[in-house]
């Protein structure tokens, strides 16, 4: 698996399941992971056995953000069955899209801030997998998605839920809070996940899973997902979408949070006030 990240200090690296080298020992014209994202959706990335430099282990990198700054964030509402059955929810017809700001985004470990008790009493955490793009692009059919798409990279999803309830049309406000869109620790290129239906997304609440499903059990796959937003409009290289999660927990400080996305990543974040 070939796998972009930075680190806390910000050096853009290069990896896969043997560790990570900084990215410019691979390539010296690479300089960001912003950079480096249409090489990845073209399937062009160095080998990481090619640098100049060792190879550090994944357990000795403290991971940050995967980008430096983000595009458009788009999120994807009740996009498993079982999740709107869940909610007492129809089943929508089309994806359930939503954008939120890029002040929303934040790295692995976080934390996720809650909003005080005032504002919001009832906030739930999401595990989802995102679709990271490397190419600007529009009108991309479903076939050759794989071409535009950098990407993957477990997500954790929050929501004021409380605020939500009040009104639908509060949507934006409820998923807006900075901290309330979790990346990390790594992009992992297309390539390298075989089976896209079989990945596992699971939400974990303090070590207890609360929710799991699979891809191929979406509404809307990553690949159509990716075709029918690209008929409204162009993509742009670091633009995400986070396609939906199979179900939401409620958290509070003290706790801790995780998106286990097979084959991808798993991202943790603790939660404060």
């Amino acid at each position: 698996m070939v796998r972009l990240a930075r680190t806390t200090e910000g050096t853009p690296l290069l990896g896969d399941e043997a560790g990570f080298v900084p990215l410019a020992a691979a390539d010296p014209s690479l300089r960001s992971i912003g950079a480096a994202l249409p090489r990845a959706a073209a399937g062009t990335l160095p080998d990481p056995a090619i640098a100049t430099a060792e190879r550090i282990p994944s357990s000795d990198v403290v991971f940050a953000s995967p980008l430096a700054a983000y595009g458009t964030l788009w999120g994807i509402g009740l996009n498993y069955a079982d999740h709107a059955a869940d909610l007492d929810e129809d089943r929508p017809s089309e994806p359930a899209s939503f954008v939120k700001p890029t002040t929303a985004a934040t790295g692995p470990g976080g934390p996720i801030r809650l909003p005080p008790r005032e504002v919001s009493d009832r906030v739930t955490a999401e595990a989802e997998l995102a679709v990271v793009l490397g190419r600007t692009c529009s009108g991309v059919s479903a076939a050759v998605a794989d071409d535009v798409v950098a990407g993957y990279v477990p997500v954790i999803d929050v929501t004021a839920e409380d605020i939500l309830e009040r009104n639908p049309r509060f949507l934006t406000r409820a998923k807006s809070f900075d901290s309330f869109l979790v990346f990390g620790p790594w992009i992992a290129t297309t390539d390298e996940v075989d089976d896209l239906g079989a990945v596992r997304v699971e939400t974990v609440v303090n070590g207890e899973p609360r929710a799991e499903n699979r891809v191929a059990n979406m509404m809307t796959g990553p690949r159509d997902l990716v075709a029918f937003h690209s008929d409204v409009l162009t993509f742009e290289p670091g633009d995400v979408i986070s396609t939906g999660t199979p179900g939401a927990h409620p958290i509070e400080p003290g706790d801790a949070v995780t998106a286990r996305v097979s084959g991808v990543g798993d991202v943790s974040a603790d939660v404060v006030r």
